[in-house]
């Protein structure tokens, strides 16, 4: 076995390797329209990315009864635009790279998994990992462990040497419970402030959080 290859490496998607935040407005702002309900401010729609669109929705005043509604509309005008409007963030790309160079590399995620796979697939990137964790895999999404812990479980994982790399304490706190590493990244929706209060571990970006582990 190559030794190298012991080590796995997980990543979250929004904020962490991705910015989308131009395609999850505009679906937002779609769906409230469609539905003649007043809109959000963009910045409490932004607060809660991370969270499963279910919550999202329920967060921002939809109710238990319509909340399936509104997904089911978001993700109808999302797919039309998120591959127009979703960008690698800086040096995203080199972090794939060097990190399929010393571990197996997988995706968590609260996005929907198909659209995550396309993405990827866009982004010419879905062939660096083995495996992609997605809302629909889950009963419960992070910060409950059940993702990861799927992931780790179809990679036959060593969790000795597992790390989740995300930007918000949602990762953070998934792969506390899940007893792996974990390091956060400030390149995406959670504050510095917030990171500060969950992770022990904080980089710029996914390249320097993958430099860490590279160092480790």
């Amino acid at each position: 076995m190559n030794l190298k290859k012991e080590k796995t490496i997980l990543f979250d998607l929004d904020g962490t390797l991705i910015d989308s935040t131009e395609a999850i407005l505009e679906s937002f702002h779609s769906t409230f329209d469609h539905f003649a309900n007043k809109r959000p401010d963009d910045s409490l729609i932004l607060a809660e990315i991370g969270h499963p669109l279910d919550y999202m929705f329920l967060a921002l005043g939809v109710s238990t009864e319509e909340v399936w509604d509104f997904v089911a509309k978001y993700k109808e005008h999302y797919r039309k635009i998120s591959k127009a409007k979703t960008f690698l963030l800086p040096q995203a790309r080199e972090a794939i790279e060097e990190a399929s160079k010393i571990a197996r590399l997988g995706i968590v995620t609260t996005k929907t998994a198909l659209y995550s796979k396309e993405l990827l697939e866009h982004l010419e990137l879905m062939h660096y990992f083995e495996v992609l964790i997605g809302r629909e895999d889950v009963k419960n999404p992070k910060p409950n462990p059940e993702p990861i812990l799927k992931a780790l479980s179809k990679l036959q994982s060593d969790t000795t040497k597992c790390w989740m790399i995300g930007d918000t304490c949602m990762d953070i706190d998934a792969a506390k419970a899940a007893n792996i590493h974990s390091i956060a990244v400030s390149c995406g929706y959670g504050s510095q402030e917030q990171l500060s209060k969950c992770a022990t571990i904080i980089t710029t970006n996914a390249f320097e959080a993958v430099a860490s582990i590279s160092c480790g």
